[in-house]
């Protein structure tokens, strides 16, 4: 959900510019069964454009109704929306809608953060009773220096200490780093972005690589595995390597030992990944069984995919499953709730320390 912050800041940023006031609205808590889990938003502009979104499309016209108050007075308010009887999807949403007025200062703050990769927090104050009238509903951001940014000046240290909080971690944005410049590169590059993940491309200078020739790409970078910058890459970032060429791919593999990334695919079939494993483990047999065990190869989950665009849904739906520790089973078959609710929301009451 970083990318989606991401797109709200920077649209807040433009809107900030011209004097356009700002609304965000945040689902905070759920009951029972929703198409999106806690920590979603979205940023409603008096002109009426609108960033992100809450729901699959059934609730934003609810929300925009509702936030009109809050452009007209200023306050925080609870959005309690009941799906049973409009969506089908049996779940209760509690949505934060509060003013968003961040200076110019603060806001470069946050891209800040969100460009260098930085963690932080982000926490919101709130009733689950919309006719409820506590003082300081709202949301603020946290840094590690402990500096806070909140939405609104409306939110201040006095909390009413009967209000619930709800506090999620904002992580860097998702990062793919694909190593090669074939056509299936480009499909690869184009699905990663429109899913919201930072993408490199990274190829040699012999290609003459174009920005152009890949769509969504945040880089397009002319490098050799020896000169290829690996300090960036961390628990956020997946690779792979798909030169289709085992020399090229066993350098870049070598670029990379030192490294931890949260994926590392490979093309080609499972003799390819075994030859190429066994010529790495022979110039680097000390290479650790961490980082062996990051190496998928093939790449991809066996969906019968055959074209590059349904090998890149293959790529990317792996990396998912991988990341977010599960294991790809049909939805109908999946017993309970769709989202794991042990992981779903952190709610707690503030203490008088707080």
């Amino acid at each position: 959900m970083t990318h989606e912050f991401k797109e709200i800041i920077t649209s807040y940023k433009t809107a900030l510019e011209k004097g356009i006031p700002a609304v965000m609205a945040t689902v905070v808590d759920v009951d029972g069964s929703s198409y999106r889990r806690p920590g979603v938003g979205m940023l409603l502009l008096q002109n009426g454009k609108i960033t992100g979104a809450v729901s699959g499309g059934c609730v934003e016209k609810e929300v925009w109704r509702q936030a009109q108050s809050v452009f007209s007075t200023g306050q925080s308010r609870i959005m309690i929306y009941d799906g049973k009887y409009r969506l089908g999807c049996e779940g209760t949403l509690f949505i934060l809608i509060e003013p968003f007025s961040i200076d110019k200062n603060k806001v470069l703050t946050i891209q800040n953060y969100l460009k260098l990769r930085i963690p932080f927090t982000i926490s919101s104050w709130y009733t689950k009773n919309d006719t409820s009238k506590s003082i300081g509903m709202g949301s603020k951001v946290t840094f590690e220096s402990n500096e806070d940014i909140v939405f609104s000046n409306k939110v201040t240290g006095d909390q009413d200490i009967s209000l619930l909080c709800f506090s999620r971690r904002v992580h860097p944005c998702f990062r793919l780093i694909i190593v090669g410049v074939e056509h299936d590169a480009i499909q690869l590059s184009a699905l990663a972005s429109i899913t919201g993940w930072e993408v490199i491309i990274v190829g040699s200078s012999k290609n003459g690589l174009n920005h152009n020739d890949f769509p969504g790409a945040l880089q397009v970078l002319c490098t050799s595995p020896e000169e290829m910058d690996v300090e960036g890459i961390d628990g956020q970032t997946a690779v792979v390597l798909m030169n289709h060429n085992f020399a090229k791919d066993l350098l870049y593999l070598r670029a990379l030992k030192d490294t931890t990334p949260a994926y590392i695919g490979l093309l080609g079939p499972a003799k390819r990944r075994e030859k190429l494993l066994s010529a790495f483990i022979e110039y680097f047999p000390e290479v650790s069984d961490h980082f062996l065990d990051l190496i998928h190869g093939p790449a991809g989950l066996n969906i019968g995919a055959e074209t590059p665009q349904e090998i890149a849904i293959s790529i990317i739906a792996e990396i998912l499953a991988v990341t977010r520790e599960q294991n790809p089973i049909s939805l109908q078959e999946k017993k309970g709730a769709i989202h794991d609710q042990s992981k779903q929301k952190e709610v707690r009451i503030i203490s008088d320390s707080h």
